[in-house]
């Protein structure tokens, strides 16, 4: 009998294939994993509007990490303590003024599931669209009150490595920044000292599961801490290259079912 385990699941580019579904092989195994006995939760960047639909897919009743760890929350439980770690408003304002308006190419602030941006853009909007949230459109300055839970700058390439300096020489001690993998580039920017990890460890003690059951599964930058922290830390085959040196095991692609294999194998779970 292998003991409970926590499996903790990335969704885009981890979880979901390609096309942002979850594989039939995958569901099954992880419905498996569930009857025997072990937790599963997500921890990913989205925000929960955008992640509810694989949560209740797979039928969880755990935390959620979402704003890659700025929120952390139990969807079905009211009683459960809520983390909401959002950035200083003055701070995200600083950055703003800071930046040339040819460094970048549009902003989006997330209060919650509250949107601003700055410049109305299709293909942008559709990314955030998801979940139905209340979008306002214009000047991050005039719009935007309340303190943002996250900031993305749309850039490209050159500018990049451009801002993403000038963050860490002028706010290192109060923002963390990743860049997204993909559709195009962005810097996404929140609270100093806030990762994945930091939102699994908080749900892990209040499952009383312990590090070394905790199986965690990612394939970007944003997945570094947490494939760090967990007892078995997975890189997918379609992973970056420095979260596969880090990670204690790699699988196939996230089209090729690599967390269903890995929970087969480690938790003897039938076929």
């Amino acid at each position: 009998m292998v003991q409970p385990h926590l499996i903790v699941l990335d969704l885009d580019g981890t979880l979901l294939t390609d096309e942002k579904v979850i594989s039939e092989k995958t569901k099954r195994t992880i419905l498996k994993a569930k009857e025997a006995g072990h937790e599963v939760m997500i921890a990913t960047g989205r925000p929960y509007r955008a992640s509810k639909i694989y949560y209740h897919e797979l039928g969880l009743h755990t935390p959620i990490v979402n704003f890659n760890g700025a929120f952390v929350h139990h969807p079905l439980d009211q009683n459960w303590q809520t983390v909401h770690k959002p950035i200083d408003l003055k701070v995200v304002q600083e950055v703003v003024e800071s930046l040339n308006r040819d460094q970048f190419e549009n902003l989006v602030a997330e209060v919650m599931d509250d949107v601003y941006v700055q410049y109305h853009d299709e293909k942008l909007l559709n990314i955030f669209s998801m979940g139905d949230p209340k979008v306002t459109t214009g000047a991050l300055k005039d719009y935007l009150k309340d303190n943002p839970t996250s900031l993305l700058i749309q850039s490209n390439e050159k500018n990049v490595p451009i801002i993403r300096k000038y963050l860490a020489d002028t706010k290192a001690e109060l923002m963390d920044h990743r860049r997204w993998g993909d559709p195009f580039p962005v810097i996404e920017i929140v609270r100093h000292g806030l990762n994945k990890a930091i939102g699994l460890s908080h749900v892990a003690k209040k499952l009383g599961i312990p590090r070394d059951r905790i199986i965690a599964f990612g394939d970007e930058d944003n997945d570094l801490e947490m494939i760090d922290y967990a007892g078995v830390g997975v890189a997918m085959g379609n992973g970056i290259g420095q979260l596969k040196n880090i990670a204690n095991e790699i699988t196939t692609s996230n089209n090729e079912d690599g967390i269903a294999e890995v929970l087969i194998d480690r938790l003897h779970l039938s076929r």
